[in-house]
């Protein structure tokens, strides 16, 4: 595999990643207390839920991401997607738990690494695919998580992107910004 583009993949992971949380973070941010362990109807998670079940992902599957998954640390899945008597402050500890496992993973990957293989689920794969499956994995529970949070704030709710309407001053902006020469 090429160095530079191995190189530039696992810099492109790490910003992906952090920019995945960053809109999470922003998003929950936004959800009260009482909001936090809603869920929109009976077969739909919360937003804890969520948060819960992506930590739980990133702790069993990052903590030691070449080792067989017998010797991965122990998941209990099935809880991930129960309340139970979870605390906002409980949550938030697992969360930040689970990004920090995720991303000293990714930081302490080599380029050599890259083609080595991960087992998930008894499936194996190379390192660069299951980096990419888990990144699809982890934006759409981010997806989840922002659409709840924007449901759950209604009118409230402060856009984590440019606002509905917006489109073409951010985009002038943005000229402006980059060509201040240009008229």
């Amino acid at each position: 595999m090429s160095t530079d583009l191995s190189y530039h993949y696992l810099q492109d992971m790490k910003h992906r990643l952090h920019s995945l949380k960053a809109l999470a973070d922003r998003a929950v941010a936004q959800v009260r207390d009482e909001e936090l362990f809603a869920s929109i109807d009976d077969v739909s998670n919360s937003v804890a839920v969520l948060m819960k079940h992506m930590a739980g992902n990133m702790i069993h599957n990052w903590t030691y991401p070449f080792a067989p998954d017998e010797e991965k640390p122990v998941r209990d899945r099935e809880g991930e997607f129960e309340a139970g008597e979870d605390t906002r402050d409980g949550i938030f500890r697992l969360w930040e738990e689970g990004w920090s496992v995720l991303l000293d993973a990714v930081t302490g990957f080599t380029e050599a690494d890259l083609e080595r293989r991960v087992v998930v689920r008894w499936m194996e794969y190379t390192l660069i695919e299951s980096l990419n499956r888990q990144l699809v994995h982890y934006a759409q529970h981010v997806g989840q998580i922002i659409f709840l949070a924007k449901h759950l704030r209604g009118e409230e709710w402060e856009s984590l992107s440019i606002p509905k309407g917006q489109s073409e001053a951010y985009t002038e902006r943005m000229r402006r910004e980059r060509h201040p020469d240009a008229n």
